[in-house]
């Protein structure tokens, strides 16, 4: 097989500007592509989705994959988002193997391709403000207006240029500028700046360097001296690619193409880098990687897969146009990975002692319970039956409501794996609340016994009281209660929209023995509630912390057209 033949039978209209690359061997049949990073916050699901295009691109034509980090801002960067990313991608399973690159790395050489500009009057020191530069740049209408400093000559430029390096200027008093055209109908041709004036200390540069350039300049050239082949960008940096077109063909250099495609958007999800910083900052969520947060480390936290990440990348594909995409078609793929690989479990969360009067006191039955119906290898377990219980609150009613075919007084319920059980009697508390159910048990309708097929109407799950194990459970939902969380009334932000009810903390739940050393990380389905994981961060052996990663089915549907009505 050549590199020109994909090893995978997508198709998409990127795949279809390579495939017609390699036929007229424009890059000699090779495929290089890259994942370009800020350093300035957590990756989130929509870069996801760009890693899982450039890796998928690469591994498909037997090409090569780059992470590169673009560290050109050092007022925003920092180490620990450094760390993350690569984490993420690695998560992600992007193997960049041993190509990770930093544009820091690449400074020097752009600042002597900058100097190759200014000798050949194509850039220029500015002494404008960024507000007069903005102001003199005109409209899409309108031509710009050309600096007053922009006819020094290469051999000025070329002193102020080397001052600049040299921090003999404050911050923003100078910028050196391409010298392109201040007519052109593209406002990013008309003299755009290179490198800005910052005395600020670089996560790996130190002090080093005083003047940083800017990504339009910097972009086309880390990819040029990487060798990518296909620079795919999102769609906002269309009408940015005629100035990094025109930066490699002054120089002269190694040509990559850029191409551009829809970025992610999700209902009921924000995916701005600033304004998930806000949620930080402002205390609105716990931290980058809040399960609620639509980053790739909060989503890990709260128990998603990659796989589950990957395949949904695959099904949303990619396309030339933004849209937005239903966050439940996210979720559904999460519940059909995880039905696939969850074991199960029984967990309590609202709990409500039974006591089966006929079962003999000190004693303990082991029945034999299912670990993942949809996988015959999962195999069985054996879970404790004793004259104590724990069942949910909402699964009995003192006054049952119509319809209602659960637990009430004189009422029968199966026990999952075990017996049928009827509610003789209630006892209450000082307050008049609940406090425990007494009931009867039929002994001949366990698996394998006479009665074991009589039917009843419900079936619910529980917990042997004496074996249980405490647990505290957070009960995650969406963090935004509009699908676009941007459409606010009354001239508020987005912030006006956040779900008072994204987190429920219930501290005193009782789950099945075996959940007890759950290791952080670990997932299961707690039969009847949903897909839980043991949380990464607080949870420990002994004492657990589970995190809902998903409900069985989509709620929010029902609650959607219930508010429609």
């Amino acid at each position: 097989m050549t590199m020109s033949e994909p090893i995978s039978d997508k198709s998409d209209f990127i795949r279809d500007i390579i495939n017609e690359d390699n036929k007229t061997e424009k890059f000699k049949k090779r495929v290089h592509t890259r994942f370009p990073p800020e350093p300035n916050g957590y990756l989130h699901i929509g870069h996801a989705k760009s890693i899982c295009l450039n890796y998928g691109i690469a591994r498909d034509y037997s090409g090569k994959f780059n992470l590169r980090f673009d560290d050109t801002n050092p007022t925003k960067e920092d180490q620990e988002y450094v760390d993350s990313i690569i984490d993420d991608v690695k998560w992600l399973g992007g193997d960049f193997e041993d190509r990770l690159f930093y544009a820091s790395d690449y400074f020097e050489q752009m600042y002597a391709w900058a100097v190759q500009l200014i000798e050949h009057g194509k850039a220029y020191v500015c002494d404008l403000t960024g507000d007069e530069i903005r102001a003199m740049r005109g409209t899409l209408t309108e031509a710009g207006k050309g600096s007053p400093y922009r006819d020094r000559t290469p051999g000025e430029n070329l002193a102020l240029f080397a001052r600049m390096r040299a921090g003999e200027f404050p911050d923003g008093a100078k910028t050196l500028r391409a010298k392109i055209d201040m007519a052109s109908p593209n406002i990013n041709l008309r003299d755009p700046i290179m490198y800005r004036i910052v005395h600020e200390d670089h996560h790996r540069q130190g002090n080093k360097w005083c003047i940083y350039p800017t990504y339009d300049w910097a972009h086309g050239l880390e990819d040029s001296i990487e060798g990518i082949t296909h620079s795919i960008c999102t769609l906002e940096f269309e009408n940015h690619r005629p100035l990094y077109d025109w930066f490699i063909e002054q120089l002269g250099i190694f040509h990559p193409q850029q191409i551009e495609f829809a970025r992610l958007n999700l209902t009921y999800t924000i995916l701005s880098k600033r304004k998930l910083l806000r949620l930080v900052q402002e205390g609105h969520v716990s931290g980058w990687d809040d399960p609620r947060m639509p980053t790739i480390a909060g989503y890990r936290r709260r128990g998603y897969t990659s796989d589950a990440i990957k395949n949904f990348c695959d099904i949303i594909s990619v396309a030339k146009r933004d849209s937005t995409i239903d966050v439940a078609l996210l979720e559904h793929g999460i519940r059909e990975d995880l039905n696939k690989k969850a074991r199960r479990a029984m967990a309590v969360l609202n709990p409500v002692k039974v006591v089966i009067t006929n079962f003999p006191e000190g004693r303990t039955e082991m029945l034999e319970a299912v670990n993942n119906p949809e996988d015959e290898t999962a195999g069985t377990r054996m879970v404790p039956f004793s004259r104590e219980l724990y069942i949910e609150q909402d699964d009995f009613r003192e006054v049952p409501p119509p319809k209602y075919h659960r637990l009430s007084v004189g009422t029968e319920v199966r026990l999952r794996y075990a017996y049928i059980i009827k509610c003789e009697t209630i006892v209450k508390d000082a307050d008049g609340a609940v406090r425990e159910l007494h009931c009867t048990y039929d002994p001949d309708t366990r698996s394998g016994m006479p009665g074991a097929s009589r039917k009843v109407k419900a079936t619910v799950h529980w917990v042997s009281a004496k074996d249980a194990v405490d647990a505290e459970v957070r009960l995650y939902d969406r963090l935004f209660i509009r699908e676009n969380p941007d459409d606010a009334e009354d001239g508020k932000d987005f912030l006006s929209n956040l779900n008072p009810h994204s987190l429920q903390v219930l501290p005193r739940c009782k789950v099945e023995q075996m959940l007890g050393s759950a290791m952080p990380g670990d997932r299961c389905q707690f039969e009847r509630l949903g897909y839980f994981c043991a949380d990464a961060r607080d949870s420990k052996p002994g004492a657990p912390v589970f995190n809902r990663i998903v409900t069985l089915k989509d709620a929010w549907t029902k609650i959607e057209q219930k508010g429609k009505q």
